[in-house]
C-alpha cells in the first residue's frame, strides 16, 4: 500500500513539475514584451477623452453623433487600430477661434478630424471615399489628419463632398 501511495505521488509531482515548465516556457515569450511594452506604442504621448485618443487637451469628444461614432469605428476596424482625434465638437467660440467654417459640421457633433498612427494619409482618404457613411470629407495637405463629416450627401452622389485639397 505504501507504494501505491508513493506512485500517486509521484505522478502527481511529474504533473505539477511539468506544468509549470509549460507555463515558464509561455511567460517567457512574454517578458521581452513586457520589458519593452509602451517604448513601441504609438499611443503614448496621447490622452483618452471618453475612450478616444485626442492630439491635445482642447478636443471635445463628448458631442459626437452615432452616425460619426459608427464612421470612426469603421476606419478602426477596417486599420485593425484606433484612430487619434485632432477635432472633434466644437463650441461656436472655439470654431471661431481656428478659423472654422461658420456653418461647421464640428458645431453641429458631426464631424472629426483625425489620423491613425502607423496609417499613410492616402490611405485613409481612399477608405473614406469608400465608406457610405462620410458624407465630407477633408485631405488638407501639410497636416497629418484628415477631416470627415456624416453630413447627407446630394441625391445621386456616389462619394462624399470634398475640399481641402482631396
Amino acid at each position: 500500500m505504501h507504494s501505491s501511495i508513493s506512485l500517486g505521488a509521484g505522478k502527481w509531482l511529474m504533473k505539477t513539475i511539468i506544468t509549470a515548465v509549460i507555463a515558464a516556457v509561455t511567460l517567457a515569450g512574454c517578458l521581452p514584451m513586457a520589458l519593452f511594452a509602451g517604448a513601441g506604442d504609438p499611443y503614448r504621448n496621447y490622452k483618452q477623452h471618453l475612450g478616444v485618443y485626442v492630439a491635445h487637451d482642447r478636443v471635445n469628444t463628448f458631442c459626437l453623433t452615432p452616425k460619426l461614432r459608427l464612421a470612426i469605428w469603421e476606419f478602426e476596424g477596417h486599420f485593425g487600430k484606433r484612430i487619434v482625434m485632432n477635432s472633434g465638437f466644437r463650441d461656436p467660440f472655439y470654431n471661431g477661434s481656428v478659423n472654422g467654417a461658420e456653418n461647421s459640421y464640428h458645431m453641429k457633433c458631426m464631424a472629426a478630424d483625425f489620423f491613425i498612427p502607423g496609417v499613410p494619409k492616402n490611405q485613409l482618404i481612399a477608405f473614406a471615399r469608400r465608406l457610405d457613411v462620410v458624407g465630407g470629407l477633408g485631405c488638407y495637405p501639410g497636416q497629418r489628419f484628415i477631416h470627415i463629416d456624416v453630413r447627407d450627401r446630394p441625391a445621386g452622389r456616389r462619394g462624399p463632398i470634398t475640399f481641402g485639397g482631396c
